[in-house]
């Protein structure tokens, strides 16, 4: 977040500097958390246990770790393995020193180091595909200067034969590989362009595409007659659904279009999961992965607990050229404000099949994960039992103080193993 206030800052004019510096005090009085109201639907959730596992005692001797170990990925492979992939780094910001780092385990207690990466400039987002005994790693490349944000398109690499191939360049020139999962048996990638110009003074015009393919190396878009999912201020999405109903998708815009700023709420129907319509939420859920749980769709995304935790303030105009002042505020406020990782429930308010006609659909809280400072950024794994998934995410120590988000962003961060259980509520229905 410091090099994209950063950014935001030096596109301004100066006039705004000073408005800055008066806006810190009142910033810096942080309101009291509304906490929102739980709502289970048909399931209570309960957290069974919690495990630091990067670093941890099960990690292989003479792995070198960074003080930030945070975006990563994990995935039970057709092997018996569950691959756990991450970014380590001195900082949470863009270095020339970070690896992307790969481990695997049998039993998620003792881990081997089974690949590493590095390119010289800083790498995010790794993303893992395991698909008919192939196992694919996606990652975004970045620059090195951590005060800018500049996508330089993505790689992947190939376990083939016990070993990982070297990381080639991949799909178009600047995207951003965010989700990479199966939708019914097909490989699926969502990925965004444009993010370069997401935190300057002008219009921000990114583009959100959900991609297909046969055997997770060949990919085209999903529906080349309907085009890009989104265009806009939005990049970070996913997607999920559960049986045979609508899917469901989040948007996060914190660089804000012509409905405002905080993410959009999406549904597609499930035959053309490209066709997406959604609606307006002022919160932002930032790192969304969205996964579904005995016939209910959930969220996993970051949570901020500046008040009721809608990120855009209202505060200077939406449109024109002074929208910058709008787009700092934002930026700001959010950064100084304590966080979550946190679960969320997909609410229907119209019924299936009806997505294409009216998007209605809204997010419920159900609960926080352990978790504060910098945090989130999680992956779903199925659990020994129907009804418990494995969510691993990222935190600032939790034995720590609760910072602030650009505080927490600034200091360590480590890697957290959830084990949670979805338990049926006596006559409750989807939609609570």
């Amino acid at each position: 977040m410091l090099r994209r206030i950063a950014l935001l800052g030096a596109a301004a004019f100066g006039g705004l500097a000073l408005t800055l510096a008066a806006a810190l005090v009142h910033l810096l009085r942080v309101p009291s958390e509304v906490r929102p109201i739980a709502e289970p639907g048909r399931h209570t959730v309960r957290i069974l246990a919690t495990r630091q596992v990067v670093p941890g005692p099960g990690l292989p001797a003479g792995l070198a770790l960074g003080a930030s170990n945070n975006n990563l990925d994990a995935v039970r492979h057709d092997d018996g393995f569950v691959y756990l992939a991450f970014r380590t780094a001195p900082h949470h910001f863009a270095n020339p020193e970070t690896r992307i780092v790969v481990l695997r385990s049998r039993d998620e207690q003792r881990w081997q180091l089974d690949g590493e990466f590095s390119l010289g400039h800083d790498l995010r987002e790794p993303r893992l595909l395991s698909y008919h005994g192939r196992l694919v790693l996606f990652v975004s490349k970045l620059g090195s200067n951590p005060l800018a944000f500049e996508p330089k398109g993505m790689a992947r690499a190939v376990r083939e034969e016990g070993r990982w191939s070297k990381l080639v360049p991949f799909g178009p020139e600047g995207a951003i590989g965010w989700r990479a999962r199966t939708l019914d048996g097909v490989p699926a990638l969502v990925a965004y362009q444009g993010g370069g110009s997401a935190y300057g003074p002008g219009e921000t015009r990114m583009r959100i595409d959900l991609y297909r393919s046969d055997d997770g190396l060949d990919w085209r878009l999903w529906d080349p007659a309907h085009g890009p999912l989104y265009e806009g201020g939005g990049g970070e999405a996913d997607l999920g659904r559960a049986g045979d109903d609508d899917y469901f998708g989040v948007i996060r815009v914190e660089s804000g279009d012509d409905r405002g700023y905080g993410s959009r709420l999406c549904r597609a129907p499930a035959d053309r999961p490209a066709e997406w319509r959604c609606r307006s939420d002022p919160r932002k859920y930032d790192s969304p992965f969205v996964f579904a749980q005995d016939g209910e769709v959930y969220l996993l995304g970051r949570r901020n607990l500046r008040g009721d935790g809608r990120f855009d303030r209202g505060v200077g105009p939406a449109h024109g050229p002074l929208r910058i002042l709008r787009t700092v505020w934002n930026h700001l406020s959010y950064s100084l404000a304590r966080k979550r990782c946190a679960l969320w429930r997909f609410v229907p308010e119209t019924e299936p099949g009806e997505a294409a006609r009216d998007p209605a659909v809204r997010l419920a809280f159900v609960l926080d994960l352990p978790s504060r400072g910098d945090t989130c950024f999680a992956a779903v794994l199925a659990g020994e039992r129907p009804d418990e998934r494995i969510v691993y995410d990222y935190s600032s120590p939790l034995d720590g103080d609760d910072l602030r988000w650009i505080e927490g962003q600034r200091g360590e961060t480590r890697i957290y193993r959830h084990a949670l259980r979805f338990e049926p509520r006596d006559g409750a229905s989807p939609g609570g």
